[in-house]
């Protein structure tokens, strides 16, 4: 019997086998993954890169060649969107690590109520991200908000201070709430590190005399980091390309000052229907986060190579 359901479990693959090539039989396995990324990413990818050398709007289309990329590469005021996008992601992305290994670093100590204390921390990255703008909309409001009431009550401020209306303070606020929604996720991965990390090494630092900040600083962030740069540059990416918090917030003003490029390539082919030049900046966008990948992907090697994980 055992010899029959083996022969007979067998049987099929030997058959699809002794037709197929083992090259060819690896090829029809990949296959649907392989059509599923030709229609979902390649196609549109293509098309967007075709419409950036046109100069597409809703009356039709015409080929137009470079002269989009040309217009991007001399417009001063693109460029200054460009940095204003990397100081954007370096700003967000650093105080999300910071107050991510912070917060890491306090779920993983032992304390009563520990769990608790892991569950309450997820709402921020769970719920809806409108939903959660909506609520910071309300703390920025410079009439009923509470940020604004706390500054006029302690003195800090005359009146009513609109933080949105102001291009500095609306930026620094775009980037808290971003911060907000993305520093829970963050912290669970530097958590989910620091628990794998081998409890031996601990104990015999401990009988070695060395101190909390000691074990910390030579023990976790040496075995976590690996975790650190993917979850950097990760995060990097994201932040470059996010979209909601900004344009639920302030959709990239006062006077463009928290338009970032990717708000810039909404507004463009969306809001003013110039499809050509917003596919344009659309290519920009993907070989700068093409860029990031590449580095991604050396960081990541050399700082595995390091501390020889493999």
């Amino acid at each position: 019997m055992a010899g029959n359901t083996e022969s007979n479990g067998a049987g099929p693959v030997k058959v699809a086998r002794r037709g197929l090539s083992e090259g060819a039989f690896a090829w029809l396995l990949v296959a649907p993954a392989m059509a599923f990324i030709a229609v979902i990413v390649a196609w549109p990818l293509l098309e967007t890169v075709r419409l950036s050398f046109t100069n597409a709007d809703l009356g039709g289309e015409e080929w137009v060649g470079l002269a989009n990329y040309e217009k991007l590469l001399g417009s001063a005021k693109f460029f200054e969107i460009i940095l204003r996008t990397f100081w954007w992601m370096f700003l967000s992305v650093s105080l999300k690590l910071v107050l991510g290994l912070v917060g890491a670093t306090l779920l993983n100590a032992a304390i009563p109520g520990r769990a608790l204390f892991r569950v309450l921390i997820m709402p921020p990255w769970v719920i809806p991200v409108a939903i959660g703008c909506i609520g910071w909309l309300w703390l920025y409001n410079g009439y009923f908000g509470l940020i604004s009431g706390v500054a006029m009550r302690t003195g800090l401020t005359d009146g009513p201070f609109e933080i949105l209306a102001y291009k500095t303070s609306a930026f620094y606020a775009a980037i808290v709430t971003d911060v907000w929604v993305g520093t829970p996720m963050v912290s669970l991965f530097f958590l989910a590190a620091m628990q794998g990390v081998n409890r031996d090494l601990y104990e015999a630092a401990w009988v070695d005399g060395a101190g909390r900040w000691y074990r910390f600083r030579r023990i976790t962030l040496p075995q976590i980091m690996p975790v650190m740069v993917s979850m950097a540059l990760l995060s990097a990416i994201w932040t470059f390309n996010s979209f909601e918090i900004i344009w639920i917030l302030t959709q990239g003003g006062p006077r463009g000052g928290t338009t970032t490029m990717i708000v810039d390539t909404y507004k463009t082919a969306i809001g003013n229907f110039k499809f050509g030049e917003g596919a344009a900046r659309a290519v920009v966008i993907v070989v700068l986060l093409a860029v990031f990948s590449l580095i991604y992907l050396r960081v990541l090697s050399a700082v595995n190579k390091r501390y020889g994980v493999k």
